[in-house]
């Protein structure tokens, strides 16, 4: 009898640790075909897309497309019509989901009476971090965020761009696994949006996944490692950067060109004019020595040469108006 409860429990618990190990081992974000009805409005239509943990995934698209409503989803803060979401192995929204993610909406205040420390403290105590953790905790969220000099200031005498870094300070508070940031540089100075990146970087490199929400294309461009472009509901674009913006392009400042020379230059790649600019898309970068030589052998001077790739802005435009 004793032998095979023995045996039960050994069994039991090398199926927890399969588990453990398959959760540990999942997507940081699985989402497949999600929809989400509000009455006859269609938030969501068969949203699908995964987001590997350690990576720094940006989630773009214009106003109404569904961010806001994937980001409540995922933080348990509103229920799917139909499909599946999985936020770090388990459920989306369920206990052991949110106890591993940080969140730093895009609007939202402290009272100004309280000082940093005692916003951070009050959060240690939402998220039932042990009593013993939570100096620390909170030493290492004002330091991360640069704050540790004003920790007992009030709230009321920090700027947007301060209360920004403590909002950012309380969504790293209990080392999360998944933080996700709703226009974290907003509100920040060049310096501060400098900040940010760094400790997204620094997130990224400890393992961590960050899903970042925001209309400055620059930013993401600098910091994802893939992105997602929604459109009505649905991802119509993902994937890394490079895959994204596709092959580089060159710009030639020019003139004296005919048309029926400039026709003989398509075989480069698509040409674009622009007010005395000639631009040609997807074109091997090996072939603009190439392009130089003929349109000087068609009887074009050549004023600027300007190597590089379609901007991220560029293609979301693209995508959207493609859409």
């Amino acid at each position: 009898m004793a032998e095979g409860v023995a045996e039960s429990q050994v069994a039991d618990e090398s199926l927890l640790g399969s588990d453990a190990l398959a959760i540990s081992s999942s997507p940081a974000i699985y989402v497949s075909q999600l929809t989400k009805r509000y009455g006859q409005t269609l938030a969501l239509s068969g949203l699908s897309m995964s987001v590997p943990r350690g990576e720094v995934f940006g989630f773009l698209g214009p106003n109404g497309a569904g961010k806001t409503t994937l980001v409540k989803m995922l933080l348990g803060l509103a229920r799917p019509t139909s499909g599946e979401s999985m936020v770090l192995g388990s459920p989306a929204g369920s206990l052991d989901a949110r106890r591993q993610v940080g969140y730093l909406p895009e609007l939202f205040r402290y009272q100004g009476w309280l000082t940093a420390r005692e916003v951070l403290a009050l959060h240690c105590r939402l998220a039932q971090l042990e009593r013993s953790a939570r100096p620390d905790a909170i030493r290492g969220a004002l330091a991360t965020v640069g704050l540790s000099h004003r920790a007992d200031d009030r709230i009321a005498g920090f700027s947007k761009g301060m209360q920004q870094r403590l909002g950012l300070g309380v969504a790293l508070l209990g080392n999360p696994q998944l933080v996700l940031l709703d226009e974290p540089t907003s509100a920040l100075d060049p310096v501060g949006r400098h900040d940010v990146r760094e400790i997204v970087r620094g997130l990224r490199d400890q393992g961590v996944a960050v899903f970042l929400n925001s209309h400055l294309l620059s930013e993401v461009e600098q910091v994802c490692d893939r992105v997602a472009v929604v459109d009505h509901g649905r991802v119509i674009a993902t994937g890394r950067l490079a895959e994204l913006l596709g092959r580089p392009q060159v710009r030639v400042r020019c003139t004296g060109l005919a048309a029926e020379a400039r026709q003989g230059l398509s075989s480069f790649g698509k040409l674009v004019d622009d007010e005395g600019w000639l631009t040609v898309l997807a074109i091997d970068p090996g072939r603009v020595p190439d392009l130089v030589a003929a349109i000087v052998e068609a009887g074009g001077r050549i004023y600027a040469v300007d190597p590089g790739q379609q901007t991220l802005e560029e293609r979301f435009l693209q995508l959207i108006g493609g859409g």
